[in-house]
């Protein structure tokens, strides 16, 4: 399942590097990690367990670079499967 176009549009924004972020979007929670250049990299997305995990699905982010730059020429989300513990 590939992301929401307004998901996929809200991560596509940098964040503080190398940092979690809990969100909501539509109704679900969601987590974001991020890497050294503050861009979403891991999210999980599902609903929020009382310890603070969410129980849902991983995706991990692929981001391809202009040669020779941190520019960011493609990227794209991975669904990596359901989270269940």
């Amino acid at each position: 399942m590939p992301l929401h176009p307004e998901l996929d549009k809200k991560l596509s924004k940098s964040f503080e590097p190398k940092t979690s972020i809990d969100d909501v979007f539509k109704g679900y929670d969601i987590t974001f990690l991020t890497n050294e250049h503050g861009e979403p990299v891991t999210l999980f997305f599902g609903k929020r367990r009382p310890d603070g995990l969410i129980v849902g699905e991983r995706y991990t982010r692929t981001i391809k670079r202009e040669p020779g730059s941190l520019a960011v020429k493609h990227s794209h989300w991975d669904n990596r499967g359901k989270i269940m513990r």
